[in-house]
């Protein structure tokens, strides 16, 4: 049957399910994939700030170090071995290695690294550098202070980088047309969503102060959540391989080139994608909006953790209120794909579509920055008109800022910049997917951590940075806002070309087979 004859959706079909039935064999199992993968990285995101935040002589400060002098330099290290890999291996065996080698990590991490970090973590010479240098660089010296718990937050950030937003989503928009995308994209969104629920509601289970004394893991319910949490971590990552098995096999069926037909190997480096970069604008603006968000993102993150570390001092406290985030969150985003997302995505522009992620944080961000300012300027008043203390008043509007930025972040924002990939070619798609995701939104996050530790030397303190740092996400917020409107523009002329070309070749009529000559 034609694409273009088949039978449209009903309203109600069209609102929640657009998916066609001879589209499941393809649709399933990636959002199966998707939902794994974003269900590890939630587990992880929980997890890896309360080891360095609550580490020994560590805290929120030391996030922007982390973010400048281990996540950047491993970024671009991951970056070069993707790209190496891609032009060793096809693109299924290079999803395998590249899952494998987290999965690797963590494993040595839960059996190997963790059990040992007293005898792996040098206090001692760390006590020693930090007696000579300032306080502002207590940051710095936490990294290697707690290197193993550093290299945990690093490889699981790295995870979303990597195989979440590169290698996943690059191959999905090269399988998937434009008009799969408008109705897969947002049903996608939805499972990453329905992913940190689940995720929320494993970390309170797992975090609620349970010990096994019959399992020969840990002395205490922290060193047993750890491996029960990596444990889970390890099945899910072995069923995202097999799940991509069988999707790799099924999806040859719908690839415009026969597969029996070779193709020429694109061949991907470094320095190769970013000269590739700069030449593109179309591409440069998708890399101002992903850097745009992490900077800003990260400005809020790091003030509103510290907040909470006042708040919840404790490991197992910190973890159990990040997991109730979590499933918050989770609720939000379900809610928000769900209803919204899909619906929008198919009615409104590009432009409207993608401009809603930073009018959320902007919304959400000022009127947290709002309360921090007047308490830093001793114009509190949560305690005489809300009855509660500026610090839980603080604690509660962060956590609202982080659940609509992060809901919005993967609802309409990852929908709206992969869309805008799926009009480009192979090259583009490949090459702009490795430099601007895998290097570029780590780019992000440590411009706005290089901006804390220049605030951290001179202020001391992440509470002392506030005003600094309020007007530097307003400005982050304007830069946004203006690459959007200015991408939306050339998304419109690239996207109605697909289109047209996608119609012309579903309109085109299906060769007739030859017909049998009769036996004589």
């Amino acid at each position: 049957m034609n694409k273009t004859s088949q039978k449209p959706f009903g309203k109600f079909r069209a609102f929640l399910l657009p998916i066609h039935s001879h589209e499941c064999k393809k649709f399933v199992p990636m959002f199966l994939i998707f939902f794994l993968i974003a269900f590890i990285y939630n587990l992880l995101r929980a997890s890896k700030d309360t080891l360095i935040v609550t580490a020994a002589s560590s805290g929120a400060e030391a996030i922007p170090f982390i973010k400048v002098w281990f996540m950047l330099p491993m970024a671009f290290l991951m970056t070069y071995v993707f790209t190496r890999i891609s032009n060793r291996f096809s693109k299924e065996r290079s999803f395998y290695l590249m899952v494998s080698i987290f999965l690797g990590f963590f494993f040595l991490f839960t059996f190997v690294l963790f059990p040992n970090r007293d005898h792996l973590h040098p206090h001692t010479f760390a006590d020693t550098v930090q007696s000579y240098l300032p306080l502002g660089c207590k940051g710095f010296v936490a990294i290697f202070r707690n290197w193993i718990f550093s290299l945990f937050y690093v490889m699981s950030e790295l995870w979303s980088a990597i195989i979440f937003t590169v290698v996943f989503w690059g191959f999905a928009n090269e399988v998937t047309s434009m008009r799969e995308a408008k109705r897969f994209y947002g049903l996608f969104s939805l499972g990453a969503n329905i992913s940190g629920i689940v995720a929320g509601k494993v970390i309170l289970v797992l975090s609620n102060n349970l010990f096994f004394p019959s399992l020969p893991y840990g002395t205490t319910p922290w060193e047993q959540y750890i491996f029960f949490l990596n444990a889970t971590i390890l099945i899910a990552g072995l069923a995202v391989i097999a799940l991509f098995r069988v999707l790799y096999k099924r999806t040859l069926a719908f690839e415009k080139v026969s597969p029996t037909k070779k193709q020429p190997k694109m061949k991907m480096s470094l320095r190769n994608n970013f000269r590739y970069l700069l030449k593109s604008r179309y591409l440069l603006s998708i890399a101002l909006i992903v850097l745009a968000y992490n900077v800003s993102i990260n400005l809020v993150e790091v003030v509103w953790k510290n907040q909470v570390k006042q708040l919840y001092p404790d490991p197992s406290d910190f973890t159990y209120f990040m997991g109730q985030v979590m499933i918050c969150m989770g609720l939000l985003a379900t809610c928000t794909s769900f209803f919204i997302t899909g619906f929008c995505l198919r009615r409104f522009s590009w432009t409207t579509n993608a401009v809603i992620a930073p009018l959320v944080m902007l919304i959400t961000g000022g009127a947290f920055f709002f309360v921090l300012l007047c308490d830093y300027y001793g114009f509190s008043f949560s305690q005489a008109l809300l009855g509660s203390s500026s610090l839980l008043l603080s604690v509660i509007l962060g956590t609202v800022q982080n659940c609509f930025a992060r809901a919005s972040k993967y609802t309409l924002f990852d929908a709206t910049k992969e869309l805008a990939f799926v009009p480009l070619s192979k090259e583009s798609k490949w090459r702009g997917k490795a430099s601007i995701d895998g290097v570029g939104s780590r780019l992000g996050k440590s411009g706005g951590s290089l901006l804390y530790q220049v605030l951290l030397m001179g202020f001391v303190t992440v509470s002392a940075t506030i005003p600094i740092v309020a007007l530097l996400f307003f400005g982050v917020i304007g830069v946004w806002i203006t690459s959007v409107v200015s991408l939306g523009k050339k998304f419109s002329l690239l996207s109605s070309e697909e289109e047209k070309e996608e119609t012309i070749r579903d309109a085109a009529p299906i060769p007739a087979k030859p017909a049998m000559e009769k036996p004589i």
